[in-house]
């Protein structure tokens, strides 16, 4: 029987950083033993709410009271929110790629004797907590060794080491595949059943349909409402009315395409592994893209489709072994990423932090970066076009932001990807490669960058759009080629595809005949 009284109650939160109110006048209450998930457009304030709560945003720069267990509390940081038993993970992992396992799970709450970490005990002690979370690794593996998947999992371990009772999960699947998703979502059922309450902040509502006792949603930095998921009648399109203020009749803008000659092909493209020259990434890959035509790319994690495609725009993935390339009827060798861009070809990448973004940038630098010299004159960037270029993006892709002086890090990472996309469209590209463009993104903005995506098709543009979420191929795709083990492994159109016919391929270890006869 789950205890109905408050593990916690924030009331009256505000919160302003120049320029802007993101919190103003918000009320949380979460249950003790409710697993509370955190719903609202990107901006909305919802990882702003976390960052108070977990001391972040310490105690002074914000208005408002905080009670957990009962009494009032103050954080000045995160090792005081930490200490009374809070944990937050958040959306990037805080993770130490060269460091073990064991190390990162002990990072500054280290197992010492008299003085000297007992590496025999911090082995046995993160072999516990590995298994707790269902993890079947050596504790002295390297970080940059495993998947993103069983970080996520590094990452609950370390806060079980930390003795928590409230474990707050910023977008803990975002980056993860479906069946990682699904193991991560019953391990935290798995916690609950243990007595460990759970905050989720996600914008993948089926999971917290699935998951969820309560849900707060937030819109504008204002909390619009709680619901009770015990109570019933609480399903995605009742969460979706909460967040954007209406009712979204179809998650995917109406769209008729006009599809004209192939204007980009690939044939045999075959990629060696970077540090494993033996291992093919790609493996004789051929494709092809028409005028105006939506093509996704479906695949497992790991399957090759973000190498396949880093590595066609300007080799910047892998070691090139054959195959070609043809662009507007010619035949192109991009051997580098200025190459790529220069022929008319953008790559929005999966990593928006690592290879999208600057974070030391603004928005208007981010915007331009790609294309300098068109706002250039005698190599001298003209800095009234590159301000008024950042914001016309910023209004016609509606980025909340005071202004396009901005600095990126500041933004929640749905705006962050507007940014990147952005930084693009700016380049006026013949093809645009989306990888995972909506990563992150909350159900509204997901609408508006399908619009946009639609928009460059009517132009007479390609897109490639690569994503691990079927239901989003399936809304938006023309074509849809699957990848398995670095091999195309198939192709149907529109009319023929759905989510069992595309893992049947994606799980596929064999070639089908190629893709212009499935054409």
């Amino acid at each position: 029987m789950v205890d109905a009284a408050p593990i916690l109650e924030m009331t009256a939160i505000t919160k302003t950083f120049p320029g802007v109110k993101a919190l103003d006048n918000v009320t949380l209450t979460v249950r003790r033993g409710d697993v509370h998930a955190i719903c609202g457009e990107n901006g909305a304030g919802k990882s702003t709410l976390m960052k108070v709560l977990s001391g972040v945003h310490p105690h002074g720069t914000y208005d408002g009271t905080i009670r957990f267990n009962g009494a009032d509390v103050t954080f000045n940081n995160i090792r005081d929110s930490e200490h009374a038993g809070i944990v937050i993970i958040h959306q990037e992992l805080a993770l130490i790629p060269e460091l073990s396992i064991a190390e990162n799970i002990f990072l500054g709450n280290e197992e010492t004797k008299n003085g000297v970490i007992d590496w025999v005990r911090t082995n046995n002690r993160a072999r516990e907590l590995l298994a707790r979370v269902g993890l079947v690794e050596d504790p002295e593996t390297p970080i940059k060794n495993i998947g993103v998947g069983k970080q996520q999992l590094v990452e609950i371990a370390k806060a079980l080491a930390k003795d928590v009772q409230l474990l707050i999960l910023d977008e803990p699947t975002a980056a993860l595949n479906e069946d990682d998703s699904r193991h991560l979502l019953d391990l935290i059922r798995g916690l609950q059943g243990k007595g460990i309450t759970s905050i989720m902040i996600s914008h993948k509502l089926n999971e917290i349909e699935a998951i969820a006792d309560a849900i707060t949603i937030i819109r504008d930095g204002q909390t619009v409402e709680t619901l009770d998921v015990r109570e019933g009648a609480v399903d995605e399109d009742r969460i979706i009315r909460g967040m954007v203020g209406r009712s979204l009749e179809s998650r995917f803008p109406d769209h008729t395409p006009e599809i004209g000659e192939v204007m980009f092909e690939v044939k045999d493209w075959t990629v060696a592994h970077p540090q494993v020259p033996d291992r093919l990434v790609a493996k004789q890959s051929s494709f092809f893209v028409r005028r105006g035509e939506i093509v996704g790319f479906a695949g497992l994690m790991g399957s090759g489709r973000t190498e396949l495609m880093r590595s066609i725009f300007g080799h910047s993935y892998g070691t090139w072994l054959g195959g070609e390339m043809t662009l507007n009827g010619k035949k192109v060798d991009l051997r580098n990423v200025p190459a790529a861009i220069d022929a008319g070809i953008g790559y929005l990448t999966e990593d928006r932090k690592s290879l999208g973004l600057n974070l030391l940038d603004d928005i208007k630098t981010t915007t331009v970066s790609a294309k300098l010299k068109k706002i250039a004159h005698n190599f001298v960037i003209d800095r009234r076009a590159e301000h008024s270029a950042a914001d016309d993006y910023r209004k016609a892709l509606r980025t909340k932001t005071p202004n396009v002086d901005y600095g990126v890090a500041k933004l929640s990472g749905g705006n962050q990807q507007k940014v990147v996309l952005a930084k693009w469209l700016f380049t006026d590209p013949d093809l645009l490669i989306l990888d995972e463009p909506t990563r992150g993104i909350d159900v509204g903005a997901k609408f508006e960058i399908y619009g946009i995506i639609q928009r460059l098709a009517n132009e007479g543009k390609g897109v490639i759009v690569v994503s691990s979420e079927l239901p989003e191929l399936l809304g938006l795709s023309d074509r849809i080629y699957t990848i398995s083990e670095g091999r195309i492994t198939g192709v149907l159109d529109k009319g023929h595809a759905d989510q069992e016919s595309l893992m049947r391929l994606m799980t596929k270890t064999s070639t089908t005949p190629t893709p212009k006869d499935a054409a």
